[in-house]
């Protein structure tokens, strides 16, 4: 299974391509909103999956907003099916905590997948590939991702 896996923002997003089968990265990167679309709607896969964001009572700002714009966009403009991740369930699946921070996140990756497999990752590729690992193990395999 091939995963577009996104990590939204205002004006640009990150995002990676995931082979599941092969636990490797096909592609990634951080492009401007308008240029993720054209790759969302262009590019093989078998899934998007975004991460989506959540309410925990606290007042946001504009921000917040445009990104859930986008994230309706990415998810109209995709041609195949669609699915939202949680930072929490990336948090949970990845350390087995809500505690835990980006820092954390990173380390599990690379814990899980081997620092080969996560070279040149940096910045929001990083939970761009929490949210493609987590959908992949959590969603699809039932949790056991070995």
């Amino acid at each position: 299974m091939i995963v577009m896996a996104i990590d939204p923002g205002t004006t640009q997003s990150a995002f990676v391509k995931w082979d599941d089968e092969k636990k490797l990265i096909i592609n990634k990167g951080i492009i401007n909103n308008y240029d993720m679309l054209s790759r969302i709607k262009s590019e093989l896969y078998d899934t998007l999956v975004i991460e989506m964001i959540a309410s925990y009572g606290m007042s946001v700002g504009q921000t917040v907003f445009d990104t859930c714009v986008w994230i309706g966009r990415f998810i109209e403009a995709s041609p195949n099916k669609h699915s939202l991740v949680y930072r929490r369930e990336e948090k949970i699946f990845l350390c087995g905590t809500m505690k835990a921070k980006d820092a954390n996140i990173r380390q599990a990756l690379i814990d899980l997948l081997g620092k080969e497999k996560t070279k040149g990752c940096s910045k929001d590729i990083w939970a761009a590939l929490a949210v493609a690992v987590t959908y992949a193990g959590q969603i699809v395999n039932g949790a056991n991702y070995e």
